[in-house]
């Protein structure tokens, strides 16, 4: 049975755009695959640490030579980089946070990429460990970045998650962006709220297409 992992990365245990629409994509594969295995983290309710020395220094130090500081820092890298390489495939919610990814994801970024055990050694994402999988991120946006848009130069999430994911990890990805996601509560944007509506109503369809298609591929392995 297919084996996905689900990271989820907003502040916001209620009324988060990510959030929702990763739970469409979830309601249709568990519907397409009830015996499929999902491992869930929220790293909202559950935050990691961020790297510190003890989790730099413990990667290049022999495991019997480590103190203990290293040693509980290993042992969460290990934790983390098994769930990452025992999925089969990945669903990531990644709201957008002052331009950049949430704090919390970055924390977990530090902790399971590591050359030889989640990207290659080479350098070449098609040489590593985690290779062709797929993955669908759901990245969420107050405004619009899109093509063409004045904001478009300060999206630093679609390129860094793409370098991340697709270029580093080998990942196939696909992402999905909910635009205009505050014009619900700014009175600014309320000229938008059709314009956002009508981008959240695209985001639930393609998660709910991508849960599909990905459990079609992955019957096909």
């Amino acid at each position: 049975m297919p084996h996905l992992l689900h990271i989820d990365s907003s502040s916001l245990a209620e009324g988060s755009v990510s959030r929702d629409v990763a739970a469409s994509f979830r309601a249709v594969w568990q519907e397409a695959e009830p015996g499929g295995r999902v491992t869930y983290r929220d790293l909202a309710a559950e935050p990691l640490p961020h790297i510190d020395r003890a989790g730099v220094t413990a990667r290049t130090t022999p495991r019997e030579l480590h103190t203990p500081e290293q040693r509980a820092a290993i042992e969460l890298q290990d934790l983390l980089i098994g769930e990452l390489r025992a999925a089969d495939a990945y669903l990531f919610s990644v709201p957008m946070y002052n331009w950049s990814v949430p704090s919390a994801f970055k924390a977990w970024v530090d902790q399971v990429l590591v050359a030889g055990r989640t990207a290659s050694m080479s350098g070449n994402p098609l040489e590593g460990p985690l290779s062709g999988r797929p993955a669908i991120v759901i990245a969420s946006r107050g405004g619009s970045y899109a093509p063409g848009t004045p904001q478009h130069r300060n999206d630093f999430v679609i390129p860094f998650l793409d370098k991340l994911l697709s270029g580093t990890m080998g990942l196939d990805l696909r992402i999905i962006t909910p635009e205009l996601t505050l014009a619900a509560v700014n009175p600014a944007m309320h000229h938008l709220r059709e314009l956002a509506d009508t981008s959240l109503a695209h985001a639930h369809a393609a998660a709910e297409e991508h849960a599909l298609s990905l459990v079609e591929r992955l019957r096909g392995l």
